[in-house]
């Protein structure tokens, strides 16, 4: 559960971000990110897929773009501050995994695969032939094993912080995952859960469900990084828990794919709720995503 983690370790590292026009460029009026923590009005329901009953939002319109949460978290925890804006030019389906949040837990074990499998599904049950997905943390994940898995309904992927494989990670993430505990996860997760869904029980499953899931983490092969077709914009903050040596190794694995590795930690760059809020750079990340997805195809 790669969300969970807060660190202080430094990185030397090149950014790869188109700095200073980009921020100047968001200092405009009606600045999208105003510390906003609700999404606007939009649907909410349960879809029926592979089992299990999954929750989803969609909001705005146009093209569609999925948004698939970090490990302990919920769409608001992981995606809060940035749906509004993404959901100003595009159709936003965020959603709630196996487990969190709205969606309940079912007895079968949790894979990247399976959450790929699933938001498949849903895709179908809302009749979305194709949509982009952008996945933070354990969602990036998911959205690499969709991409995998699913070409035919991927148009475009948006990987936030994650790893592809073990090595990808700092010798210090292992061994803190090594000995995690249900004290040391951050208490808004669990409250935001709580809220939600009152269940002390399904919560610490649901904690001790994604720390397995991480403590055998499957490397995904280089080949499968290869035979990923669709754009891919790959982002990851320099004092983050992938490395950026191993970001650029993915970058230079999906073929034609974008880098950014901007100042800061894990989910800083999206407001994600246990970091420190900067909406200037949270607009810059918003403006470079949408820029990203509209680029003809050819780019």
């Amino acid at each position: 559960m790669l969300n969970s983690i807060r660190h202080t370790r430094k990185t030397t590292v090149v950014w790869l971000l188109f700095t200073a026009s980009i921020i100047s460029g968001c200092q405009l009026s009606g600045n999208p990110m105003q510390q906003q923590t609700s999404p606007p009005a939009g649907t909410s329901g349960y879809a029926p897929v592979n089992g299990l009953k999954m929750y989803y939002e969609i909001h705005g319109a146009g093209k569609p773009l999925v948004l698939i949460h970090g490990g302990g978290s919920t769409l608001q925890t992981s995606f809060g501050r940035v749906v509004q804006a993404l959901a100003a030019s595009h159709k936003v389906i965020a959603v709630e995994m196996q487990a969190h949040g709205h969606t309940a837990d079912i007895d079968r074990p949790l894979s990247f695969q399976q959450d790929a499998d699933d938001i498949a599904a849903l895709l179908t049950y809302l009749r979305v032939e194709k949509a982009s997905l952008f996945g933070f943390s354990n969602g990036a994940s998911t959205t690499l094993e969709f991409a995998i898995r699913h070409p035919e309904m991927t148009d475009r992927i948006i990987v936030a912080s994650t790893f592809s494989k073990k090595a990808g990670a700092p010798a210090w993430f292992w061994e803190m995952m090594s000995k995690p505990t249900f004290e040391g996860m951050p208490q808004v997760y669990k409250d935001e859960f709580l809220k939600i869904r009152p269940d002390t029980q399904a919560l610490r499953r649901m904690y001790e469900r994604d720390v397995a899931r991480m403590q055998s983490f499957p490397d995904i092969p280089d080949e499968q990084l290869r035979s990923i077709k669709a754009p891919a914009f790959i982002i990851i903050g320099d004092r983050d828990v992938t490395t950026p040596e191993h970001a650029t190794e993915m970058h230079r694995l999906i073929k034609g794919s974008r880098l950014a590795i901007i100042p800061g930690g894990h989910g800083d760059y999206i407001g994600e709720i246990t970091t420190p809020q900067n909406s200037t750079l949270v607009a810059a990340i918003v403006l470079l995503i949408n820029r990203f997805l509209s680029e003809p195809t050819d780019q």
